[in-house]
């Protein structure tokens, strides 16, 4: 079965109305500040949809907010999902393919794609509570688990420390390092991180902070360390594709390092730049960058060019990471995993959807993808 044809087929044949559509500010404060390259973040300011179809099922959905990486505010996603939900609850009764193109029609682009994508998620997993059928078998029940790693942001050598020896202990084996603010403190991390988990894959994640011979140089005084990372992300900024495939080549061809499209591959139309061009090994797939439909078909097309796939996400909590889990244990093409974010927080808001085992994450039976708010 290939990935979508489960879900093809409920899209296609199964038909909804939605009794009841809303959405919620989605606040939860951070364990510690969440610092990247090109952000900070001390709190998650999301927007959660809640859609109810008129044979009762409920489905939740999730709309992250990243600043310098998602186009929507909180204000905007509030905005936006709110009048998405007034055209749901006006919908007549219509198959679900169709009501998703509606989604999309008031939701468009890169602009709403976040908004778009909660709200997909919300209908998507209504649907399926409605059939019986977890998401992970809908799209295409390779596998009911996934592991991820676990992110370290950037911080101190001894903050790092400290991190990399308790996720040791928790069983993390692959370790995602924020870097690209500066090039010799990143260094001091990383050789603080090798020697309290010696053993660990690094994945280093730039999120566009380095210019391409800092990019180049980072790898090379790793390999003076012998250290060699599992994965290089989005090592400089998103329209530097030239940067971008010098980059890729030097890590292949002198230190056998894939390298991967985040901020640079947003849609399908930025992928196709990236195959005609051969820019990068791998693509980061979220959610919330091109909304679910778009994903399935980057995924697809990523597939069928040759081109390794990474499934990320923003801030989130288990509402949308239990729905881009489900995805993956489901498609199961997925080279790299990283949906730890909820590890990242302080609370933890959400009922059900999933069970983490340290880096492993074990999906229910349930219909849909089975996570709520309380």
């Amino acid at each position: 079965m290939s990935a979508a044809s489960g879900f093809k087929t409920l899209t296609e044949n199964f038909t909804v109305k939605v009794r009841k559509a809303e959405n919620r500010e989605l606040n939860v404060p951070l364990l510690s500040p969440f610092t990247i390259a090109s952000s900070r973040l001390d709190s998650v300011g999301n927007v959660a949809i809640r859609i109810e179809l008129s044979g009762g099922c409920v489905g939740w959905g999730e709309a992250p907010i990243l600043p310098s990486v998602t186009a929507e505010d909180q204000l905007t996603a509030m905005v936006k999902s709110r009048e998405a939900c007034e055209l749901l609850r006006e919908l007549p009764e219509m198959k679900l393919g169709h009501v998703l193109e509606e989604i999309g029609g008031i939701l468009p682009g890169h602009r709403f794609a976040s908004v778009r994508a909660g709200v997909e998620m919300a209908m998507i997993d209504a649907a399926a509570k409605s059939v019986g059928v977890p998401l992970w078998k809908l799209f295409g029940g390779a596998s009911n688990t996934i592991t991820t790693d676990i992110t370290i942001p950037i911080v101190s050598p001894a903050e790092a420390s400290y991190l990399a020896a308790k996720y040791r202990e928790e069983g993390f084996k692959t370790l995602k390092l924020k870097v690209g603010k500066n090039l010799k403190a990143d260094i001091e991390v990383l050789q603080a991180i090798r020697e309290v988990h010696p053993t660990c894959s690094f994945i280093l994640d730039a999120n566009e902070g380095y210019k391409t011979e800092e990019a180049v140089e980072v790898l090379q005084k790793l390999h003076e360390m012998k250290v060699t990372p599992v994965l290089f992300e989005q090592p400089v900024h998103r329209d530097n594709w030239e940067g971008l495939r010098h980059v890729t080549r030097v890590a292949k061809d002198r230190f056998g390092v894939s390298v991967a499209a985040d901020e640079s591959c947003r849609d399908l139309t930025d992928l196709k730049r990236i195959i005609k061009d051969d820019v990068v090994d791998v693509v980061n797939i979220k959610l919330a960058k091109s909304g679910v439909l778009e994903a399935l078909v980057v995924i697809e097309l990523a597939r069928s060019s040759g081109i390794e796939l990474m499934i990320g996400g923003m801030v989130e909590t288990r509402l949308a990471m239990g729905f881009s889990g489900h995805l993956a244990a489901g498609i199961g093409c997925f080279r790299f995993i990283d949906l730890d974010t909820p590890l990242l927080l302080a609370g933890d808001p959400v009922q059900g959807g999933y069970k983490a085992l340290g880096a492993v994450y074990e999906f229910t039976d349930e219909g849909g993808h089975g996570g709520y708010l309380h």
